[in-house]
């Protein structure tokens, strides 16, 4: 069996289990959630393991998209559509800002900016009268979806959701197979001899960072909607630190691996936060330790490199 045709079951199956999910008793509001943050890691893996990027403040627009699309819903009767696409505008725009001024530098310096200037979103959003404050926005309604899907309905929103995040995956799947992800990786495996080429870096960099951040708002956009709120969480850095969990866990630079890694962790959250309270954070951590040393490139990454090693024996054998 080729690789292509593998990987094509695997994703038929996990997209079966998908729409068979509400049906097997399982919380559809933990599933939603797990597919919000899901796209949320999705997002950043474009920026960090294809385009070699490390952003510690990627929680800033996930949060810009959380606020305004529950703003513009609470506060000025904006229907579901438009609330969403307005909120991933927003995270898309401040990516222009941020991504325009921190792709100048790289590395560690690339990271601190992007850290500071996340930490300036979270003091906005503190501040802003629109926000709430550290109330947040509460009793966001999620709407309908076209004027004919009743949203309020978990059922209904929860294939809203999966829809959507199928989508993004499949769109960010097709934008690193396309020419732009080549020279992507082309930049992140070796930055100075793609200028060489006479490849524009600056330009490719701020564009898959405004694309990760418009992904990001659109994630943060789904969050609101699904749970109701909108929070400094939202925009906290600690949630920053989440999805770089999320996506070294599962292995960044892997189409899955994003998915796998937040799944494990809101799973965790979900399971053991009634039990142990603040110490799951602690648990959490331990476990990114012991992958960090055991698995180096991720869950998905490693078994894939075991895949990789199998076939390399098989075709030495033959």
């Amino acid at each position: 069996m080729s690789v292509n045709r593998a990987t094509a079951i695997v994703y038929a199956l996990l997209v079966l289990a998908g729409l068979l999910a509400p049906w097997l008793n399982i919380y559809p509001v933990y599933l939603m959630t797990f597919y919000a943050f899901a796209i949320f890691a999705c997002a950043f893996n474009l920026l960090l393991g294809f385009g070699g990027m490390l952003s510690f403040g990627h929680a800033a627009y996930f949060g810009l998209g959380s606020y305004i699309t529950s703003w513009l819903t609470t506060a000025q009767g904006w229907s579901t559509i438009p609330a969403i696409l307005a909120g991933m505008v927003v995270a898309g725009l401040a990516g222009v800002v941020v991504g325009g001024l921190a792709i100048r530098r790289s590395g560690i310096y690339f990271a601190m900016i992007t850290l500071a200037l996340g930490q300036l979103v979270y003091f906005v959003c503190l501040q802003a009268p629109f926000t709430g404050g550290e109330n947040g926005i509460q009793g966001v309604p999620r709407g309908t979806l076209l004027g004919v899907l009743n949203l309020r309905d978990d059922l209904h929103m929860y294939y809203f959701v999966f829809a959507v995040m199928v989508a993004v995956f499949l769109m960010i799947r097709r934008i690193v197979s396309s020419p732009f992800g080549q020279v992507l990786k082309a930049i992140r495996e070796n930055e100075p001899r793609a200028i060489s080429l006479g490849y524009t870096v600056e330009r490719y960099k701020l564009l898959v960072f405004v694309l990760s951040a418009a992904i990001a708002g659109l994630a943060g956009s789904l969050k609101a909607l699904v749970l109701g709120f909108s929070t400094l969480t939202d925009v906290l850095q600690a949630t920053s630190g989440e999805v770089i969990l999320m996506t070294l866990l599962g292995g960044a630079g892997t189409f899955l691996g994003p998915v796998v890694g937040s799944g494990v962790v809101i799973t965790l959250q979900d399971v053991l936060s009634d039990r142990v309270g603040s110490w799951v954070t602690v648990i959490i951590g331990g476990i990114f330790v012991l992958c960090v040393l055991a698995f180096r490139k991720g869950l998905v990454g490693e078994f894939v490199a075991w895949l990789d090693r199998r076939a390399a024996r098989n075709r030495a054998r033959a």
